[in-house]
């Protein structure tokens, strides 16, 4: 077959980037390679790593041709065909492969043999089809296709994205410097310790009531924290039931957009307690739940502006920092494949730098540095503004961080704020050829998005504590559903009875010729004994939900569910604002530069047809993949 030919002839080739087009043919010689254990699937053979000789010819331009920028399509997904790789059929000949003879057949038995070949080769070169990866905690997960081969450049944020924190760690910190400022100013801080299960990301604070909150996609409040207390189903109904959560409300709602929002939120409520119990001085003055907010916020804002914090995290970075040793290859990777590499940060240059020494350099092979990686590193860009307006531009000239004034900016370069703007015309690439990579929904995503139309994607390091976690209580979780259609098939009927009462009481027949002859005891005793077992499936059901997703965190949940059927605010978000999401940067290594991410079919209320869902489920192709990986 064409695909398992050309695969099987070119396997033991390694590509240089695509913008140089050029591969070269080597006698090939394969012998076992470790692999990360992550990667590694039940049942499938060791991978192998090709050992070639030094004797190369070259040949990828002969055979092969990349669409340019000039000359791009766009395809029946709407995705931009730039940067896809065509081969030159009259040249199909120098590998034996006969593109009459393989090209012949319906296409739909041709692909249908090729994607079975393909499958068993990738299993028999030790590479875990992309499916599979999709279906793990460190998978990538598409809301909007993208077409990573159309991908001319892809920045990072650093913060929570190229580096992840240890979260007890970092914010227990920045937590102990906050609450020492607030004591310094006469805030009671005694007694009190950072809580890291007591908020997740994700939640709003209603800084006019002193609540946490977590709500539904469409802003309906399913579970609230006054102070540290959470309230129960009946109060949250009585305080939110006629008004939903609106982000655009600033001065009232506060988003928590990232884990480094985790800090100032458990300050704020175990301050709140202090307030409520009248232990804050008169002194401070009269406080309410905004002003409150606003003096945490103030101590949090110092921590980080005197610089203590992280000066004590450069003297100490391996406390404070989860190395990946697998995130400086996933970037090699894509600067191999031609892309540009943008590192675009808040960090200051000297936080910046020893962080990324720290973080990469180690890691990377033959003694690259982690500058070498970036095409240009912008810190201290001051986002969101950097994507909404013009600043000033400086040249990091010195190890030291001396800078001068620049005018515009050059591949290469190290620079200090600057706009968005200003790196697309720097490198004259614009709007969705690039992909932009952050931690933040509003900083990094959103704005990215909104005002310059770049592609996005969003990092999330607790999917991987949730997916398992989602694991752990499937049996729980079924046992509800189970409960829930049981009740609701009980329901029915109950419902069915009480309506056949009602036309009875008014001199109507019922529904159907069979109710109307009941007698009036069979009727009323069957609708009390459905009553019975309704009240006390309730008594069952209550509870379980309360529970559903403690195993992920006991106060609120799961981070991207409110409820048993629904997507939380923050899942709401990401499937607005981002195309792709992840738990980790270092998860692209899992698959290729070049991938395609398609999103999945959306169901919709009224998708309710048996074998329509058994489609969309892919029960049918999709599932045998995912039981044979």
């Amino acid at each position: 077959m064409y695909v398992t030919e050309a695969l099987g002839k070119l396997a033991s080739y390694r590509e240089p980037p695509i913008s140089m087009a050029v591969t070269y043919l080597r006698k090939p010689t394969l012998g076992p390679i470790s692999h990360p254990p992550w990667l590694v699937r039940p049942g499938v053979k060791p991978p192998m790593v090709c050992h070639c000789s030094v004797e190369a010819k070259p040949i990828g331009e002969e055979v092969f041709s990349v669409t340019s920028s000039s000359k791009y399509d766009v395809d029946y997904l709407g995705e931009s065909t730039k940067g896809d790789l065509n081969v030159k059929l009259d040249q199909l000949e120098s590998f034996g492969v006969d593109s009459q003879t393989t090209l012949e057949g319906p296409i739909e038995e041709v692909a249908r043999m090729e994607a079975q070949e393909a499958e068993d080769l990738l299993e028999d070169l030790g590479i875990p089809d992309p499916f599979s990866c999709r279906h793990s905690d460190r998978g990538i997960f598409c809301t909007r296709t993208l077409n990573l081969r159309s991908i001319s450049a892809i920045g990072y944020d650093m913060d929570y994205t190229l580096m992840h924190y240890n979260v007890m760690a970092w914010e227990g910190r920045a937590y102990d410097y906050c609450m020492e400022n607030l004591k310094n100013v006469g805030f009671p801080v005694d007694g009190l310790s950072f809580d890291q299960d007591l908020v997740i990301r994700g939640l709003v604070i209603d800084k006019e009531k002193g609540n946490l909150v977590k709500a539904d996609r469409f802003g309906y409040v399913k579970r609230a924290m006054h102070g540290t207390t959470m309230l129960s189903t009946r109060a949250v109904s009585e305080m939110y039931g006629r008004e939903l959560v609106d982000l655009r409300k600033e001065s009232r709602w506060e988003f928590l957009n990232t884990l480094f929002s985790v800090s100032e939120a458990v300050a704020y409520m175990q301050m709140v307690d202090r307030l409520d119990d009248g232990a804050i001085a008169a002194e401070l003055g009269p406080l309410d739940y905004k002003g409150l907010y606003k003096a945490v916020g103030k101590a949090l804002f110092r921590a980080h502006v005197e610089g203590q914090l992280k000066s004590e995290i450069m003297s100490k970075p391996e406390l404070f920092v989860e190395p990946d040793p697998e995130l400086p290859l996933a970037l090699l990777d894509q600067k191999e494949a031609g892309k540009k590499l943008l590192l675009i940060t808040n960090s200051d240059y000297h936080y910046t730098d020893k962080m990324m020494q720290h973080s990469f350099n180690r890691f990377l092979p033959n003694d690259i540095g982690w500058r070498e990686l970036f095409d240009m590193v912008i810190v201290s860009a001051r986002k969101p503004e950097f994507f909404q307006m013009s600043h000033p531009l400086y040249e990091v000239v010195t190890g030291e961080g001396l800078m001068k004034p620049c005018f515009k900016a050059q591949t290469g370069g190290l620079y200090s704020g600057g706009s968005a703007q200003m790196v697309e015309n720097s490198l004259n690439i614009h709007g969705d050829e690039i992909l932009y990579v952050g931690d933040h929904i509003y900083t990094d995503v959103s704005q990215s998005k909104v005002h310059l139309r770049w592609r996005t994607a969003l990092i999330c390091r607790e999917l991987e504590e949730e997916y398992r976690a989602l694991i752990q209580s499937m049996d729980h979780r079924l046992t509800l559903i189970e409960l829930i259609n049981q009740k609701e098939v009980v329901g029915d009927l109950f419902n069915q009875l009480r309506l056949a009462l009602q036309r009875r009481m008014k001199g109507r027949p019922a529904q159907t010729l069979a109710a109307t002859n009941m007698d009036d005891q069979e009727l009323t005793e069957s609708m009390q004994k459905l009553l019975i077992v309704m009240r006390r499936l309730d008594q069952k059901i209550a509870p379980m939900l309360e529970a559903d997703g403690e195993h992920f965190n006991k106060r609120w949940g799961f981070l991207s569910r409110a409820g048993l059927w629904d997507k939380s605010h923050l899942m709401r978000q990401i499937e607005k604002y981002a195309d792709i999401y992840t738990s980790r940067v270092s998860n692209f290594l899992q698959y290729t530069p070049f991938m395609y991410f398609r999103s999945q079919e959306q169901t919709l209320a009224h998708d309710s047809h048996p074998s329509y869902h058994s489609h969309l489920n892919g029960s049918d192709v999709a599932n045998k993949r995912k039981c044979s990986s």
